[in-house]
């Protein structure tokens, strides 16, 4: 089949630009290039996947799940539903980190990372790909999503440390840096029901409206930090008062700051012991 009769073939049942998309993905090319390869034939094993997808999209399964990758900051991560499909917010988690990170720490030579809760590994996966020189730690709970993380830093030929951990349970070391883009969705909080129906509800709803995640990783996080650190959180856009005022209870003597997403939501804080810095 040619490229134009397989768009036009699933115009009849999801949205052009979500063809397009879709299309481009499976044939290996930037989408505004589709109009100008309309006459190519498309191997019939891709057909295949093509059809598939637009199957799995019919049945509400969102497109990431129905192509088994995603983009996050560049770089092709494999998701399927034992992983939260990643957010173009955490990205921007990643960048304020890592811009930190350089910041604050740019003559150590070996910097201890720990990706709290990593799901797919986007977060740590991508900071030891744009910043090779620090040693990322994975951890998460369930073993379907370490399975995924790993599949990912082999996909992107990255060296990384994998465990298996409930929170700090499992973990014996210190770290410089841990970052963490924990459960934060209330169990009574509305969700779009394309995430409800598809996405692990493990990795999405928490405890104390939000919150427990929260407050269980600041209760005990010093005793897995240096005394030098930064502690990084992604955060639900109306907890930034609540979180501070976890971060009032639990920790001393902290230099903490918020920032905003590009939608000019209060999305990530940052937690900083014994560094003199300025935001």
């Amino acid at each position: 089949m040619k490229v134009e009769d397989l768009l036009c073939l699933a115009k009849k049942s999801i949205h052009t630009d979500q063809a397009k998309l879709l299309l481009a993905t499976i044939i290996n090319l930037n989408p505004l290039e589709l109009n100008i390869h309309l006459n190519d034939i498309v191997e019939m094993e891709l057909v295949d996947k093509y059809i598939n997808c637009l199957n799995n999209l019919e049945q509400g399964i969102p497109l990431q799940y129905a192509l088994k990758e995603t983009n996050f900051y560049g770089f092709n991560f494999y998701v399927d539903e034992r992983v939260l499909i990643p957010r173009f917010e955490t990205e921007e988690l990643v960048f304020e980190t890592n811009k930190l990170i350089n910041k604050v720490f740019f003559n150590k030579k070996e910097l201890n990372v720990l990706d709290l809760g990593c799901g797919s590994g986007c977060i740590g996966i991508t900071l030891k790909k744009i910043n090779p020189s620090l040693n990322i730690t994975l951890s998460d709970i369930s073993e379907s999503a370490l399975e995924v993380a790993s599949l990912n830093a082999k996909r992107l030929n990255v060296a990384v440390n994998i465990l298996k951990s409930d929170l700090f349970s499992n973990l014996n070391q210190k770290y410089d840096v841990i970052i963490s883009n924990p459960p934060y969705i209330g169990k009574n909080e509305e969700v779009a029901e394309i995430v409800l129906k598809n996405e692990p509800h493990l990795a999405l709803y928490a405890n104390l409206n939000g919150l427990e995640f929260y407050d269980k990783i600041l209760k005990s996080c010093e005793k897995y930090l240096n005394d030098k650190y930064i502690l990084a959180f992604e955060i639900g856009f109306r907890q930034k008062k609540a979180v501070l005022e976890l971060i009032e209870k639990y920790l001393k003597d902290v230099l903490v700051f918020t920032k905003k997403d590009m939608a000019g939501r209060d999305r990530m804080v940052f937690i900083l012991k014994n560094i003199n810095i300025t935001e």
